[in-house]
């Protein structure tokens, strides 16, 4: 851990302060159990190798975490912790950290969850971490689910989840999946409800293996983190570590440093609401009145045409001349822009000229999407069912080049989303 005094607290060691910048670094590791203390010593040892400033273990199996326990996994005496004790033989997280790098402000621990509010103490900036053993069960997972939620709403500050989640995110996270279950779609949603982002994993992907024979591999343990997080941190890496002991692999998460000046540009999502409403405005004020535009830039045109034909222009005149043409073909390419979209003729192109045909085919097509009845015989339909592999085959999740030529080839005037914005916006 790094911190504004020279020794250092899980390490050992002695280390100048002004060497280099403040960096963060957090360990995560399920380590079945922490009751054996010749595993505590493994454990110790490995930590203080790695110089984090973090660390959570999970599943510590410790009905009552003590301060004794505690100092025989970290040394120095700069650190402090806060622990969620184990039900019976199961369960239990312990999060510890260098008090000269992180200030505790609140914490709050549910079933399966234990969260911090820390703030920085380099620059006084607040975040929170939440450390995660996750459930087996479909019930307790919800639970879980329910306590990101409810941390989520009790601070608003940039956000890291680290642990063991026993569910991975993806078909290829474990060796032997064939389809995308439920549980992972659900896993999927809520963090995309939490606007969390999944950092990619640096090296070897799987962080657990056994089953019969060793033979399962998958990716449980992981962080998440909110855009406002990564805001804080530059160069942020997640990447997995040698395994001294069964089963799980510790992850570490890396900050190359606290971000200096100014914060890259992000979109936000939030902004598209607020947009859209200007959108609608601006196109009924300014786009709204086209047919109106497009003759008034028209009529200024026949007026120099006019005035030309009894004088010569002057250089003012001529220019308000040049001026009130380019605004009339402004309008004419928009009014060709317009009924390019709403005609659906995908093989009109640029610099086609706007005829009546498309006007008629963009009204056709509206007469043509309204349903006054529908009649059907169904009596003698066949409905014949889909094999097993057909129904697998249904869950498979879409190939990256599937995607990417599905995109390519919609035309950048069509709107697919119920937004109204088109591909090429």
């Amino acid at each position: 851990m790094r911190g504004e005094q020279a020794e250092r607290s899980f390490t050992g060691q002695r280390e100048s302060v002004d060497s280099c910048p403040m960096k963060l670094k957090i360990i995560s590791w399920n380590v079945r159990g922490v009751n054996d203390s010749s595993k505590r010593k493994i454990i110790k040892n490995y930590i203080r190798n790695q110089r984090v400033d973090l660390m959570c273990i999970q599943e510590t199996k410790i009905q009552e975490m003590s301060e004794g326990i505690v100092r025989s996994l970290g040394t120095g005496r700069f650190i402090d912790w806060r622990a969620l004790n184990a039900e019976g033989a199961a369960g239990g997280i312990l999060i510890c950290w260098d008090k000269r790098v992180l200030d505790i402000l609140d914490w709050e621990k549910g079933h399966f969850t234990l969260s911090c509010r820390f703030k920085t103490i380099e620059n006084g900036a607040t975040w929170v971490f939440t450390g995660v053993y996750g459930p087996f069960t479909k019930v307790e997972r919800e639970g879980t689910w329910e306590e990101f939620g409810a941390t989520r709403g009790l601070w608003d500050d940039p956000w890291c989840l680290g642990g063991d989640f026993n569910i991975t995110l993806f078909q290829q996270e474990r060796s032997s999946q064939r389809r995308i279950s439920s549980a992972m779609r659900r896993f999927a949603d809520v963090v995309d409800d939490l606007e969390l982002v999944d950092l990619s994993q640096q090296g070897r992907e799987f962080t657990w293996n056994g089953g019969l024979n060793n033979q399962a591999w998958a990716r449980l343990d992981r962080f998440l983190v909110s855009p406002t997080w990564l805001d804080q941190f530059s160069g942020v890496t997640q990447s997995r570590l040698s395994r001294p002991i069964y089963d799980h692999f510790p992850i570490v998460l890396e900050g190359d440093g606290i971000r200096r000046g100014t914060t890259p540009f992000r979109f936000e999502n939030m902004w598209l609401k607020e947009i859209k409403k200007k959108l609608k405005v601006w196109n009924k004020e300014v786009f709204g009145r086209l047919e109106t535009n497009k003759a008034s830039a028209l009529q200024q045109v026949d007026f120099w045409d006019r005035v030309e034909s009894d004088r010569n222009l002057t250089v003012e005149e001529a220019e308000l001349k040049k001026e009130a043409k380019d605004s009339f073909k402004k309008w004419v390419l928009l009014e060709e822009a317009h009924w390019r979209q709403h005609s659906r003729e995908i093989w009109l192109k640029e610099g086609d000229r706007n005829t009546g045909f498309f006007h008629r085919m963009a009204s056709a097509h509206r007469r043509n999407n309204a349903m006054d009845r529908i009649k059907a015989d169904i009596g003698r339909i066949q409905v014949a069912c889909i094999s097993q592999q057909e129904a697998e085959s249904l869950e498979i999740p879409f190939a990256e080049i599937e995607i990417y030529s599905a995109l390519m080839e919609m035309s950048g005037d069509k709107a697919p989303g119920p937004d109204g914005f088109t591909v090429a916006f």
